[in-house]
């Protein structure tokens, strides 16, 4: 299973977990292996793939530095490191996105996506490689439709907002906090409603759609020891029963799935080791339930194990 990465997803100046986890997860992989996972360095994103989603004055912005208000939307301070870093972690979405549709599973370590909208950044996001990558693939007529699963905290509020009416984006989108809600968004404030509420809105987007590409936001920052945006209740084994949850409900469907990392920081009771093996459940889990199946590019379901 491929897993897109490049030292250039940790390059800006700004440190903060989203411009540094990526390192340790990436870290953690050559210290731990986990079987059948391919590090792969992707190709950064180009302007004529971030345009569709984003616009040019902001892109520039980004860029250039030209406008520090618009640039530093995101929330990091602005240096002519970000853009390199954001190109590449956009990159990897996009990569893996194709890597999906060509082997059934693949991720990237790129998080900091769903919060940015077409004119700006914002929470720790700059470029929304979840909507970049969905209209990239369907641009090239790789894919007729495709659905954005995102299970991280908060809403993708920036998600929405690109993908707009496009009617070949299917949007999934279940938040325990109110950070970014938009319209489509559910959010659930009971940890006992989680796992239901993901697997019930999941399920019925799989069945009422007919979907050749998941590009899953694999969220951690709902896990309750995170302190931007966990949920009491919400446990590491109920973490890791969504994550089987995502990876089977796709599997039994013939469905592709690109992920990526999205959410989960440390904080006063969740170290960068805790982070690290939350987001490394989500790559286990892939291989695991996953990567070893024959569903290539949207292939006739497989029965359920």
């Amino acid at each position: 299973m491929k897993v897109f990465y490049s030292p250039q997803y940790v390059g800006a100046t700004h440190a903060f977990d989203t411009t540094r986890k990526a390192g340790w997860i990436a870290d953690s992989l050559t210290e731990r292996l986990i079987a059948s996972v391919e590090i792969v360095s992707p190709r950064p994103v180009s302007f004529e793939q971030l345009n569709p989603a984003h616009s040019t004055t902001y892109i520039q912005a980004v860029q250039n530095g030209n406008d520090r208000l618009l640039a530093e939307g995101n929330g990091f301070q602005w240096s002519h490191d970000l853009y390199p870093m954001v190109a590449s972690s956009n990159g990897g979405a996009i990569d893996a996105a194709y890597a999906a549709l060509s082997d059934g599973v693949a991720g990237s370590l790129s998080s900091g996506l769903h919060h940015a909208s077409r004119d700006n950044g914002a929470g720790f996001c700059t470029f929304n490689g979840l909507a970049v990558a969905a209209l990239d693939v369907l641009a090239t007529g790789a894919a007729r439709n495709v659905m954005i699963v995102d299970f991280d905290a908060h809403n993708g509020g920036g998600t929405a907002d690109i993908i707009g009416g496009n009617t070949s984006v299917i949007h999934v989108d279940v938040s325990v906090d109110s950070f970014d809600r938009h319209e489509g968004s559910v959010m659930v404030d009971d940890a006992a409603d989680y796992l239901p509420t993901c697997a019930t809105e999941l399920s019925d987007a799989i069945a009422n759609n007919d979907v050749d590409l998941v590009l899953y936001n694999a969220g951690m920052d709902p896990f309750e020891k995170c302190d931007i945006g966990g949920l009491d209740g919400i446990t590491h084994p109920l973490i890791a029963l969504r994550e089987q949850l995502v990876f089977d409900a796709c599997r039994h469907a013939g469905i592709p799935v690109a992920f990526v990392m999205a959410g989960g920081y440390t904080g006063s009771r969740l170290s960068q080791d805790g982070v690290v093996e939350l987001h490394r459940m989500t790559i286990a889990t892939a291989v695991d339930r996953y990567a070893c199946t024959d569903i290539i590019g949207g292939a006739t379901p497989i029965a359920a194990a």
